[in-house]
């Protein structure tokens, strides 16, 4: 885990929400944001024991909270989500959107069912969250609001059709939410995760029997992949007052696998 130059009280007194942090991206940014002072709302759709996990890991940090089952794809989810942190705490000063979902298949085997799946979990749910959180940020003085996309919004991967669509709406809904709320003091920004070495990429390698996470290291310029810390790193980072000006980008965290050039012969 790497180390933060910022004091444990950074946050302290706001409330964060994370989609979808029991486990991998969404643990860890969680549990950074808790280890600078945040209480933190841990959300989880299927898998409750990963959650409650985070949730201890998080009180063990001197921090409170909360556990909620929801499905940000639908807007009962996202309202007892926003409504939890309410309730709760009483609001919410960030919002990260992890939460993700998808059919990896080739285009002529997709259909509209996993489009309105893929869709609604990863692009529709980001601008509904922000609405629902915005007035909230507002009566607390403002706040932050960071997503979670990936390098597939603008490059073409295999049988990553729908998920490529839904980052790259949920690129563009960041750019749409920075400008619209930045008159309340809340900034809306992304960031774009290469490959990321989590327990589930590694069981995946595993299965597939092959060094496909060393080709993929050697490729990398950083010499290894991003870890989940990595992008809770720059998540803090985002709502942070350092990064007061940076509004509606989209930070990639990817050790400079995705350069162009990269491996040229001269």
């Amino acid at each position: 885990m790497t180390s933060t130059p910022w004091t444990p009280d950074l946050f302290a007194g706001k409330v964060a929400v994370v989609t979808g942090s029991g486990r991998g991206i969404g643990r860890a940014i969680a549990l950074r944001l808790a280890g600078l002072g945040a209480d933190v709302v841990v959300n989880f759709f299927r898998n409750r024991a990963p959650a409650e996990e985070t949730a201890e890991a998080i009180r063990a940090l001197g921090r409170r909270a909360e556990v909620v089952k929801a499905d940000v794809g639908e807007p009962e989810g996202i309202e007892a989500l926003i409504g939890a942190a309410e309730t709760s705490f009483g609001g919410l000063d960030i919002l990260v959107n992890n939460a993700a979902s998808g059919y990896n298949r080739p285009i002529m085997e997709q259909k509209l069912k996993g489009w309105e799946w893929t869709l609604n979990i990863n692009a529709r749910a980001a601008l509904f969250c922000a609405q629902r959180a915005a007035p909230s940020m507002r009566a607390r003085g403002g706040g932050h609001i960071v997503s979670i996309t990936s390098p597939g919004s603008n490059r073409v991967l295999p049988e990553y059709v729908l998920v490529g669509a839904s980052k790259a709406a949920l690129e563009a809904i960041t750019r749409y939410l920075a400008v619209e709320l930045a008159p309340f003091n809340i900034s809306a920004n992304a960031v774009s995760p290469g490959v990321v070495a989590t327990d589930a990429l590694k069981h995946f390698a595993s299965l597939r029997g092959d060094d496909v996470l060393g080709a993929v290291t050697s490729a990398t310029p950083a010499g290894r992949l991003a870890t989940p810390e990595d992008v809770a790193d720059v998540v803090a980072f985002l709502c942070s007052p350092a990064a007061a000006m940076i509004r509606g980008q989209v930070i990639v965290i990817d050790g400079g696998s995705t350069l162009p050039m990269q491996g040229a012969s001269e």
